[in-house]
């Protein structure tokens, strides 16, 4: 159940996004039920770049983010929206960022309004959901 929400409101947040910038465009969707689909594909892909992609690049990368103070996570966050965005270009459905300047504040807003929605329907963070399981 955990997951389906965590889907949703990442959806939502693309949505958010792609409604915000100019630069970033769902392709495929004509109505809300075909929105509501291409969101749910783009969550999932974009989730699956977050689980697999991201955390290699976050050990790699792991002495750049203690230099930087943790702000190359904009930079990183960013450039897995465009891989999300390009990985959805061999489907019929996806979305499409113009540049990456629309990528870092896609991701910003993204990454905002994944956080507030989460606290607003009181999913725990994964790390306190590691915590409570192996309990």
């Amino acid at each position: 159940m955990q997951t389906l929400i965590r889907i949703i409101i990442t959806g939502a947040a693309i949505w958010l996004a792609t409604w915000l910038l100019p630069g970033m465009e769902l392709v495929g969707a004509d109505g809300f039920w075909p929105t509501v689909g291409v969101l749910a594909v783009v969550a999932i892909v974009f989730g699956l770049v977050n689980a697999f992609v991201k955390s290699v690049v976050k050990v790699l990368a792991f002495p750049l983010y203690i230099l930087t103070l943790g702000l190359l996570a904009i930079v990183v966050n960013a450039l897995m929206l465009m891989l999300a965005a390009w990985i959805t270009t061999f489907l019929p459905w996806g979305f499409t960022i113009d540049n990456f300047g629309t990528a870092v504040l896609g991701a910003l807003i993204v990454a905002v309004a994944t956080f507030l929605l989460n606290i607003f329907f009181g999913v725990p963070a994964k790390s306190a959901q590691r915590a409570v399981s192996k309990r």
